[in-house]
């Protein structure tokens, strides 16, 4: 299956207001950010290089495979549902993002209500690209 790479990726404005409270990581070696199943702990946001989303079947079946696109934020659903993380996100050698945990970021979303709504587009975003996958199917 091919999910849209676009549907992950933010509006500059809660690129910027995310980054404000983030802490910067950059990967030295391909390194695991999270794997499907684990519980939220915050979400890493792509500015440069290369991440692997992948999802699996109970039985460890590929389901997908994608590359993240720049300005991504990788395990939002998992964070604003309080859900364990539904794909898994390898950051490849050279990468640079940033991690906002769960205080900074329900810190955010409770001072700043266009935060909420720029955030529910980006779910949106990947609710209907989502859908268009079973569509395809």
């Amino acid at each position: 299956m091919k999910l849209d790479p676009s549907a992950f990726v933010a509006s500059p404005k809660l690129i910027e207001a995310l980054s404000r409270r983030a802490i910067e990581l950059s990967c030295g070696a391909d390194s695991i950010l999270f794997r499907q199943g684990d519980a939220a702990a915050g979400l890493y946001i792509l500015h440069r290089g290369e991440v692997t989303l992948s999802m699996a079947t109970p039985a460890g079946e590929a389901v997908l495979s994608m590359m993240a696109a720049p300005n991504s934020l990788l395990g939002l659903p998992g964070l604003v549902g309080s859900q364990p993380y539904s794909l898994t996100a390898t950051a490849r050698s050279g990468a640079e993002l940033s991690f906002v945990t769960r205080d900074d970021f329900t810190a955010l979303m409770e001072s700043d209500p266009l935060i909420g709504l720029l955030v529910l587009q980006v779910l949106a975003a990947e609710v209907r690209a989502a859908r268009q996958i079973l569509l395809e199917r």
